[in-house]
Parts: C-alpha cells; structure tokens; sequence
C-alpha cells in the first residue's frame, strides 16, 4: 500500500464533521454502534465498493474508443450510461495521462470529490497538509505516494470545485492487450483515479 502524505493534520475538521464525531462517540458510548466495524463499513466504501465504479468507467475508457470520445465530450452523461450518477457525481470531466503528462487532482478549497466513481473521499484528500502540498510541491508528495515520475514527465494538478470534479484515466498498463473490461478494472486503484497512484501492472494482482 501506499505511503500516504507525511505531516497530514487530521484534526483540521469542518463543523459537520466535528458533529459527525460527536454523534459517533454518543452512540458508541451508549453501545449502540462498534467503532471497529464502523470503521470496516467507511473503509470498504472509500477504498473497495465506491472506486470498483470508477474502475469501469476507466476499463470502459481503455477499450473502447468511442466511449472515450463520449467522456472527453461529456463526461457525466458517458459515465451515467453505465450507471453512476448521484450526489458530486453531476460535474465530471476527465483528464488523461499520457507518455508525457500525469495528472493529479486536488481540491484546495474543501474536499470536492466525485463520489459516484470514488465513493467516499480519503481522509488525507480533505486535509490541510494535502490540498496545499499538492499544488505547491506535486512532485514530492508523489513520491511519498511511492510514485516516482521521469524528471521530464509534466505534472498537471487539478483543482475540484462545487462546479466541475475530475476523474484522472491513468495509462493502460503494459501486457493487457487482449483483457476484457472487467479484467481491466481489477487494475484500477482509487488512488490512479486521482493521481496520487498508478494503475497496477499485471503482475501485481495476484491470485
């Protein structure tokens, strides 16, 4: 797994989310919820069941070439045609990598995030430490991802908003010419998706 972002301040909460916490401790201390499988719930959204829909729409992206052209057109009506639309899923636009180009998104505002096709935001997405780094110094936080970049490889970052949210198409691997879309998907991370990662080769899936 990934190194995530050193220096990460995760006490920086907003007023929703200090209620959140306080309503979690009431319930918890009255019994009534288990903070561990709670946590099990949170994690499987953020890093298994919510991103498994971006991963399609990305498949989708490597094997079919008017697909894509649908998402670099309109990228919230080509990914509602395979089903994901909802809440900060209605501005979407896509950016590629590319031989030249890596992609990283950010919202240095709040934490505008695309949840149709990434589920539930990171907790290292919506802090302080990230959304300043990722803009000032991209490059090394990639790197405390465990991403390291040819030094002539552009970094472009992205900054969400409440009017358009992206989804990073990370390269196709190499040695999958031939794999069916669902087999594609495997290879998609959430982090790929917002360019803090990339996608797995071939040999890391294991199994």
């Amino acid at each position: 797994m990934a190194e995530k972002p050193k220096d990460h301040d995760h006490s920086h909460l907003s007023d929703t989310e200090l209620r959140v916490r306080a309503l979690e401790s009431l319930l918890t201390e009255k019994g009534y919820i288990d903070p561990a499988a709670l946590d099990e719930i949170v994690e499987t959204y953020e890093t298994r069941i919510g991103p498994r829909n971006g991963a399609q729409v990305v498949a989708a992206a490597w094997t079919d070439p008017d697909y894509l052209t649908r998402l670099r057109e309109d990228a919230t009506a080509a990914i509602a045609e395979l089903g994901f639309t909802g809440r900060q899923g209605e501005h979407m636009r896509i950016v590629e990598n590319a031989p030249d180009t890596h992609n990283m998104v950010v919202c240095t505002l709040c934490s505008c995030y695309p949840w149709s096709v990434l589920g539930l935001p990171p907790v290292w997405y919506k802090s302080p430490a990230y959304r300043s780094r990722a803009v000032s110094e991209p490059r090394a936080v990639l790197a405390e991802f465990g991403v390291e970049l040819p030094a002539d490889k552009r970094i472009r970052v992205w900054d969400s908003t409440a009017e358009v949210r992206y989804l990073v198409i990370p390269e196709r691997p190499a040695g999958t010419d031939g794999w069916d879309r669902d087999a594609l998907a495997q290879l998609v991370t959430r982090d790929s998706m917002i360019g803090t990662g990339l996608a797995l080769d071939p040999g890391e899936l294991g199994g």
